[in-house]
C-alpha cells in the first residue's frame, strides 16, 4: 500500500484560497458580480432554437454564478417571458 507523504502547510492552504478568490466573474463594464445580483442585458441576443430575441434592457433578477462553466455561459438566471437561461457575463451589466 503506497501513500502520499505530502503534508499540507498553512501557506499552501492560504494560496489555494487566494486562487479561488481570484476567480471573480465581472460584467461587461468591469463590475464584480455576485450571486443574487440583478443584471441588465446590454445587446440583443438571439435565442438558440427559437425565433425570439432577448431585447436590450431585459433584466435578470437573482442571478446564480457558474464559475466552472466550460462553454463561457457563467450566469444562470430566469428572464421574464423566456424562463431559465444561461448568459455570458460579457453581455450583461450590473443594475
Amino acid at each position: 500500500m503506497s501513500m502520499c507523504a505530502h503534508e499540507w502547510t498553512a501557506a499552501e492552504s492560504d494560496a489555494a484560497q487566494a486562487e479561488e478568490q481570484d476567480a471573480v466573474i465581472r460584467d461587461a463594464v468591469g463590475n464584480e458580480l455576485q450571486d443574487g445580483d440583478t443584471v441588465t442585458v446590454i445587446k440583443d441576443l438571439k435565442v438558440k432554437g427559437s425565433s425570439t430575441v432577448i431585447k436590450v434592457g431585459t433584466k435578470a433578477k437573482g442571478i446564480r454564478l457558474l464559475p466552472d462553466a466550460s462553454d463561457g455561459h457563467d450566469i444562470d438566471c430566469k428572464l421574464d417571458g423566456f424562463g431559465p437561461m444561461k448568459l455570458k457575463s460579457s453581455v450583461v451589466k450590473k443594475a
